[in-house]
Order: C-alpha cells, then sequence, then structure tokens
C-alpha cells in the first residue's frame, strides 16, 4: 500500500491551474447536457432533462405533456476520470440518456486523474449495476454509489461550518462530525498507552497521514485518532478537511456543554443531572471506593480491583459521552456512559449502593439513549447479566422493542432508539423525578 503524508497548505501553482482549467470543462459540459447558455443559473426541476440537449441524441423517448412524472430518488455517486477536456461532458450525457439529474458536483484532484462526486436524483429505483454500467461506458473507473437522502442536499461549504460548529461546541461531537462529514466509517480513538502503563499508540506525524483507505491524527492526549472506510479510498480534499476539524478540537482543548438539570427524588431529595468530563476523575474514583464488590462487578463484568483504571476511558470525549448525577452537596453518585461503537452504541450504568431503586438509572438511561437518537446511532445496546434486575427493568422501561441475546455468560440487550418517546421536559430547572410503577413500566412497552 503506497503511504502519501499529505500537507496543508496553499495549492500550487498547477492545481491552481488544473482547477481553473476544469471549471472551463464544467460550464462547457453543463452547456452540452443542458443546452443553457455558459453563465445562466441551472435549474433545479422534478421534470427530467428535455429529449433535446443540443448534444448527442438521447436513445430515452421524450414525455408527452401532461405524464405523471416517476417518482425519484437521492443517490451520491464517485467515479474517477482523466483529467482531459471532454470527460465530464462525457458522463453528463450518460447519465442524462437515463434521466438522471445533476443536483450537486464536487471534484477531488489527485496525481492521476480527478475523482468526481455527485448527488442525483434518478427516476425509479434503478439497480447499481445500472448507473455503474452507463458511467463506466463513459470513461469513469471505480464507481462507487450510495442511496443517499435530503441531509446530502447542503452543499459542501455549508456542512463545513455546521460540522465545525459543533466541534467547537462539544470535543464529544468531534467523531459524530467525522462521520458526518466522511459517510460509513471507522473511528478508532487508541489512547496512548495501555492499563498497564505501557506504550499503545503509535508515533504519528504532526500533519498526520493519509493511506488510501485510512486516515491517521495525532490526538492532543498523546494518542492517535484512525479512521477507517474499507469501501472506499479517501481523496486528499477530504484528508484536508478532517485534519481542519482534528485541529480545531486540538486547539480548543477540552470543552463540555453548561447544562445541569435539578430533579427531584421521590422523597423529596434533589439531585443534578450534567455532562461529565476527565475533570471528575478523582469524584468518580470516590464513588467507586463507595461502590460494593457485587454493583461493581455487575458494572465491569470482570475483575473489581481493575474497575476505576477504566475510568480515565470512559470519561474521555473521544469515546462517547458521560452523564454525572450529585447530590445538593456536590457528592458524585451515579454514572451513565455513552460509548460509540461504530453504527452502535454502548450504555453503561453505575449507581452507588445507597441511591440505587430511586429511578435514577432509568432517567440517565433515558436521556442516554435519546442522545443516540438524536447523533442518528441505528440501535444502542447494553452489556449487563441476567443478575442486574435493575438494568434489565430500566431497559424494558424505555419503552422500545429489546432484543436479548447470550453471549459468553453475559447479556446483550439491544434497542432501536429511534422509537424512543421521551417525557417532555418542562422549561424549570427543577422537576419531579417519576416513579414508574410495574404497571406503568408494562404500559410503555
Amino acid at each position: 500500500m503506497q503511504h502519501r503524508s499529505v500537507m496543508l497548505g496553499c495549492m500550487t501553482e498547477k492545481t491552481e491551474y488544473c482547477t481553473a482549467r476544469r471549471s472551463m470543462w464544467r460550464r462547457a459540459a453543463d452547456h452540452l447536457a443542458t443546452g443553457f447558455p455558459l453563465g445562466r443559473t441551472r435549474r433545479h426541476e422534478h421534470a427530467p432533462p428535455p429529449g433535446d440537449t443540443g448534444a448527442a441524441a438521447s436513445s430515452a423517448p421524450a414525455l408527452a405533456e401532461g405524464t405523471e412524472l416517476p417518482e425519484t430518488t437521492l443517490w451520491r455517486m464517485r467515479t474517477t476520470v482523466r483529467d482531459e477536456p471532454g470527460s465530464l461532458a462525457a458522463l453528463c450525457q450518460a447519465l442524462a440518456a437515463h434521466r438522471v439529474d445533476i443536483l450537486s458536483l464536487q471534484t477531488h484532484p489527485l496525481s492521476d486523474g480527478t475523482v468526481d462526486e455527485f448527488l442525483l436524483r434518478v427516476p425509479g429505483t434503478p439497480e447499481r449495476g445500472v448507473l455503474a454500467g452507463a458511467v463506466t461506458a463513459a470513461g469513469g473507473r471505480d464507481t462507487w454509489l450510495e442511496r443517499a437522502d435530503a441531509h446530502d442536499l447542503v452543499d459542501a461549504p455549508a456542512r463545513m461550518l455546521s460540522l465545525a460548529t459543533r466541534t467547537a461546541l462539544d470535543s464529544a461531537e468531534l467523531p459524530l462530525a467525522l462521520r458526518q462529514l466522511l459517510g460509513r466509517c471507522t473511528i478508532h480513538s487508541v489512547p496512548a498507552r495501555t492499563l498497564k502503563g505501557e506504550p499503545l499508540a503509535e508515533r504519528v506525524p504532526d500533519d498526520g497521514v493519509l493511506e488510501d483507505h485510512t486516515m491517521k491524527f495525532r490526538d492532543p492526549s498523546g494518542g492517535s485518532l484512525i479512521i477507517e472506510r474499507p469501501q472506499l479510498p479517501f481523496t486528499p480534499t477530504e484528508f484536508a478537511r478532517v485534519r481542519a476539524l482534528v485541529e480545531l478540537d486540538t486547539r480548543l482543548g477540552q470543552r463540555v456543554p453548561e447544562r445541569r438539570d435539578t430533579l427531584t427524588l421521590p422523597e423529596g431529595n434533589h439531585i443534578t443531572v450534567r455532562r461529565a468530563d476527565p475533570s471528575d476523575l478523582a469524584a468518580a474514583r470516590e464513588m467507586h471506593d463507595r461502590c460494593s464488590e457485587r454493583t461493581l462487578s455487575l458494572r465491569y463484568h470482570g475483575p473489581v480491583q481493575d474497575s476505576a483504571r477504566y475510568l480515565d476511558h470512559l470519561l474521555s470525549s473521544r469515546h462517547g459521552r458521560t452523564l454525572a448525577v450529585e447530590t445538593a452537596s456536590g457528592r458524585l453518585v451515579a454514572l451513565g456512559h455513552l460509548l460509540w461503537d461504530g453504527d452502535e452504541t454502548e450504555v453503561a450504568l453505575l449507581v452507588e449502593d445507597a441511591w440505587q431503586r430511586r429511578g435514577i438509572g432509568a432517567e440517565l438511561l433515558e436521556r442516554l439513549v435519546g442522545m443516540a437518537a438524536e447523533t442518528g446511532s441505528e440501535s444502542v445496546y447494553a452489556i449487563t447479566q441476567a443478575s442486574n434486575t435493575g438494568m434489565v427493568a430500566a431497559m424494558r422501561g424505555l419503552g422500545l422493542p429489546l432484543d436479548y441475546q447470550v453471549e459468553e455468560g453475559t447479556l446483550v440487550i439491544t434497542a432501536r432508539p429511534a422509537g424512543l418517546r421521551r417525557r417532555p421536559q418542562p422549561r424549570t430547572a427543577d422537576r419531579p423525578l417519576p416513579v414508574r410503577t410495574e404497571r406503568e413500566t408494562a404500559a410503555r412497552r
């Protein structure tokens, strides 16, 4: 695999020349494919292109006046073409022959060609092979197609500004922003050292590394951030965008939104729910010391003496989000973790013994699953034991369809967060924590 280290910076004169040259070709291609004069704003209509485009004659018959238009679907397509005059025009003609409307186009210059990325509106739901075959016949290679949705209609500059804003406000948003930018990919945050203190992460250059299907960046904590996308190689343009977000995250340092919700327990005690971060490490360890061995073993499924060493990892925003529960005196009594795992997320709860069975775990779980739904996670799972009746009851209390699996002696409960019916939050910061009876829990299922 060829390794290329790509540095951000100004474009070279050759790249500027090629960009300007391709801009002229694309304007000419628009003229060929649409029949509009150069420089005229392109119309975005639901109707397919007219039969006479001013270019090569299309074999598709024209629609008669009054004919009902077919339903359309959105597709994202990437293909690599030769960087020479007429290459884009040939693609446009091939797509027009299938009545495909080009909604947007981005170019990713390479050393041996250009990757053209299209957002397409296609009549009906054609087979991938039909479009791919047409593009290949028109000179495209390494063609990739994937269904798109309305979110893809946002133009690239607006999307980058939105992702930069999200990243600036919350450290935990960086992995989510990268997934939204790059599509289906796997993000690994590798710590600098193992739990035993041994070196773990490789030394990544300051400028990062681009290796076809893999990107690597240095993490501010001393570890590394590794992004993989086996189904589609990364381009230098994508690498530059990702590096800009990673640099923004590095410069801003650790940051967590300042939101605190005060709740009232059934017996009248007040608790506060807020986001946690690495600064809560000492308080979390003290809570661990107050928890019984059974409580810790139900949470960590392993040697209790190693439980405190996981906290550094769990409180890191690189791996997900953590909610903390404090008493009126500021004492930490519960933690809820939402951990990124590809298209899924894991939820985990730890409530100090003296504060169990008061509805705290159920409250944390509902908030965490709601966060997962907001980020677009397809499923949420909890790894526990059948004897952990509190966690099982909290998952059932969500009112979502659940899947139960036993894996290596542990119980894995999976839910789809999209169907979560969250309780409306009052405008006041202080609200009572509901107590759910068994009848109410059954009604929610």
